[in-house]
């Protein structure tokens, strides 16, 4: 079970002092927050990208390369790269490249992201989304698969005898999660290729993520990749902690009422009530963590959202803190109990080059019938 902190970027206004940070003084924060989360014994960094203010991210892997000279063990990740507006062959080589750089602490979520007029900005066609996901995945795939790559598609020029370089570290591709909040194409996506499923479940109550991340578990096993509670999950959450619960909700108050993300709508109590979001002392987010399991079985990676709202840089550092030194020992013990062996742990390029060679054969699932994926059109006999 890995644990991390993801960020969004945004530059907002701190409510309770009415002070504005620069962007270069929050992309500095973003960098030290990063830091201090493998100080405090943390598994994953990961950034989003955005192209838009209030949000600062538009390089990620400019961020995650500069991040991999500064630290010696946390995974360096995104939480979101946007597969449908980024070129496939940019995002081989970058990723690529990053694998490099941090000896293979690296990986990747790829997702469409929620800006709709990002679109435009790089000549794409947001009525595409679904097309643009799936073609820029198999070039993706492709690029890192094969050394030289012949490929046509509709969505971007041929190419004809390409190799990407660098080529992936030790032969194997970073590890890819399929990011979404509502895409049942994007589970589907996920499951056919045997990747990971994040689902950001931090707006939209559980019963909406349990019917995403079933569909995917059913779809990975179909596919042959093992059984359904063998499939890789991911899920993201969003707490503010302090000693006293009390205390917590008091001065999250303010920045949870003026958020970019979800302020001006249900009221704090509400929004706790309905989603993941825990606002209280450090127990009552190990509780409701560890309810995240009976509603969607083990899983494998778990990140959480505290840097954003305008909170000064001193108190998201206290509450990295506070979770590094309660929160995810007391979560990494009890994940651990009752875990069943055959349950994967989460995933690390060590793991994937111990595995590397291993193919999936899906005739016993299939039973010799010939498997075509109605996302995808990918065949598998």
């Amino acid at each position: 079970m890995q644990f991390g902190i993801f960020t969004v970027g945004d530059v907002t206004t701190d409510p309770t002092t009415g002070q504005t940070p620069t962007e270069g003084e929050r992309i500095k924060a973003i960098l030290t927050i990063a830091k201090h989360a493998e100080d405090v014994g943390l598994d994953v960094f990961a950034t989003g990208e955005h192209h838009n203010p209030p949000f600062v991210p538009s390089s990620p892997t400019t961020m995650l390369g500069y991040l991999a000279a500064q630290t010696s063990k946390i995974i360096l990740s995104t939480s979101t790269t946007l597969i449908t507006t980024n070129d496939p062959v940019k995002i081989a080589e970058d990723f690529a490249m990053l694998q490099h750089v941090s000896d293979g602490r690296a990986d990747l979520m790829l997702g469409r992201g929620n800006t709709g007029p990002v679109y435009p900005w790089f000549g794409k066609d947001i009525r595409q989304a679904i097309p643009l996901t799936v073609e820029n995945y198999q070039l993706l795939r492709q690029l890192w698969d094969e050394e030289v790559v012949d490929w046509e598609g509709r969505f971007r020029t041929p190419l004809q005898g390409f190799t990407s370089t660098p080529r992936p570290l030790d032969g194997v591709a970073p590890f890819v999660w399929h990011g979404s909040i509502r895409s049942p194409q994007v589970a589907e996506l996920a499951a056919f290729y045997g990747d990971g499923f994040f689902a950001n479940n931090i707006f939209w109550p559980k019963e909406h993520f349990k019917q995403l991340i079933g569909l995917y578990r059913q779809r990975f096993e179909h596919y042959g990749h093992g059984s359904a509670d063998q499939a890789i999950v991911g899920l993201g959450g969003q707490v503010f902690m302090r000693k006293n619960s009390q205390d917590a909700v008091r001065e999250f108050r303010p920045y949870f009422d003026n958020a970019p993300v979800y302020g001006g709508g249900p009221s704090l109590e509400e929004f706790t009530d309905a989603t993941p979001l825990t606002v209280g002392s450090p127990q009552e987010v190990i509780d409701k963590t560890l309810e995240f399991r009976e509603s969607f079985g083990d899983y494998q990676r778990q990140l959480f959202l505290m840097d954003h709202a305008g909170l000064p840089l001193k108190t998201v550092l206290e509450q990295l803190d506070l979770l590094g030194g309660e929160v995810v020992p007391a979560l990494r013990a009890e994940f651990a109990k009752n875990r069943p062996a055959h349950v994967p742990d989460g995933p690390t390029h060590a793991a994937l080059v111990a595995a590397r060679g291993a193919e999936v054969d899906l005739t016993d699932v299939t039973q010799g019938e010939v498997v075509k994926d109605t996302v995808t059109g990918r065949t598998a006999s």
